[in-house]
């Protein structure tokens, strides 16, 4: 198998009822097409009885790439035969990401240098926010900044913009980086699925204003980030990443800011790469993560 392939390569992402014959069914398809794995998870939720699968193949022949269409339109009667939601995509194809920030800068910072820097499998194709406070820093990375405040319409008319702007931009995802208001229910059920945030792991613990100087003040030993699906329930959707680090007394209140926000920074960056590179599945509540 030459090398050169993977620059070629494909992933095909399915979730299922769990049953017998999955996995032979899959690998047997590929191998009929020339599929050639590179790279295959499934994990079995026994619990719920359901099955997930993410396999990145190639072509072992030159020519693979003008039959891929003939191998997805085979596919569909082996999904149809286990009842499977799937997709086949290109390795390279990069998901169209819209985000939603107001005034704090460092996840947005953070995901446009990776974005910039190639570090990111994904298209910002657009930053809105409902402050113009970071306009300059958004533009000097040569992306579209849209202000839309909450004006005398009130929330939902903002919202609806947001959805419009969005649709507009054919945009994949929305990731609110700091993004801080409450998405109305309409909005959420409209992006099921489709919408990601990041927020202190302090909730519920420390809600409201100024949690870390909360936590400072409760005298914390460890501070966190959560990476999550938007549901109508309120930081409670599905995780996709967390992360910690330990502090001690010695911690001021800026010095648990500042190590938040950098907590904050990567876990997204992480969340947004691992959803693009379609390795995270809903599962009820919860999420299957292949790393």
């Amino acid at each position: 198998m030459d090398n050169s392939c993977e620059d070629k390569s494909y992933i095909l992402a399915l979730s299922c009822k769990d049953q017998v014959g999955i996995v032979a069914a899959v690998s047997a398809h590929l191998a009929a097409h020339d599929g050639f794995i590179l790279d295959s998870q499934q994990y079995a939720d026994l619990a719920l009885g359901s099955f997930f699968m993410r396999v990145e193949f190639a072509g072992a022949g030159p020519a693979f790439p003008d039959r891929i269409e003939q191998l997805r339109d085979g596919f569909a009667p082996v999904a149809a035969q286990y009842g499977m939601r799937w997709e086949l995509v290109a390795a390279a194809e990069r998901p169209r990401v819209l985000v939603a920030v107001s005034k704090g800068s460092h996840c947005l910072n953070d995901l446009l240098h990776r974005w910039r820097t190639g570090n990111l499998p994904v298209d910002i194709v657009g930053v809105v926010s409902n402050h113009p406070d970071l306009r300059d820093l958004t533009e000097w990375h040569g992306i579209a900044f849209h202000h839309l405040p909450i004006g005398p319409d009130g929330k939902d008319a903002q919202e609806q913009k947001i959805l419009a702007l969005h649709e507009e931009l054919r945009a994949d995802y929305l990731v609110l980086a700091r993004y801080m208001q409450v998405l109305s229910s309409t909005t959420v059920d409209r992006l099921a699925g489709k919408c990601i945030n990041i927020h202190h792991s302090f909730l519920p613990s420390f809600k409201g204003a100024r949690p870390y100087h909360q936590a400072h003040s409760q005298g914390v030993k460890l501070i966190g980030a959560t990476a999550h699906f938007v549901t109508s329930d309120l930081d409670e959707g599905p995780i996709i990443e967390q992360d910690v680090e330990r502090v001690d007394h010695r911690a001021t209140q800026d010095d648990l800011v500042r190590i938040g926000r950098d907590i904050e920074a990567r876990v997204l960056a992480r969340a947004v790469r691992w959803v693009a590179e379609r390795r995270v599945f809903l599962n009820g509540v919860r999420t299957v993560v292949f790393r």
